[in-house]
């Protein structure tokens, strides 16, 4: 394979590549409630996001989606109709926005548009 057609890689931050779902209908995590990460996707003492709280559902997706290094903490935690929805809102890493649009176009479309 040329160097030219070499898939890119994006990274979540240095050395870290970025984890996709392939199909954002694989994903089927919680939506509402509390709900604990694990230490290994977020370091912190207290640990449970009350998914009725904006903000705080916010930081649960940004947090998976930079953190995670497995498919399976993807469909763990993050739900694929509530991420379209929040994509616009989602504070991310620019590496982990472009891989995940490359892999679901839906998810750059402007909000008005997506189905």
């Amino acid at each position: 394979m040329s160097a030219t057609a070499a898939p890119v890689r994006h990274l979540a931050r240095p050395h870290r590549p970025v984890v996709v779902a392939g199909t954002l209908g694989e994903l089927r995590g919680p939506t509402d409630g509390l709900v604990e990460l694990p230490l290994r996707l977020w370091w912190q003492p207290q640990r449970a996001f009350d998914l009725s709280v904006p903000t705080m559902l916010l930081w649960m997706y940004e947090n998976v989606l930079r953190e995670a290094i497995r498919a399976d903490e993807l469909r763990a935690y993050l739900d694929g109709a509530t991420l379209v929805r929040l994509w616009p809102e989602l504070n991310l890493p620019r590496g982990v926005r472009a891989a995940w649009e490359a892999r679901h176009p839906r998810l750059r479309l402007s909000p008005a548009l997506r189905p």
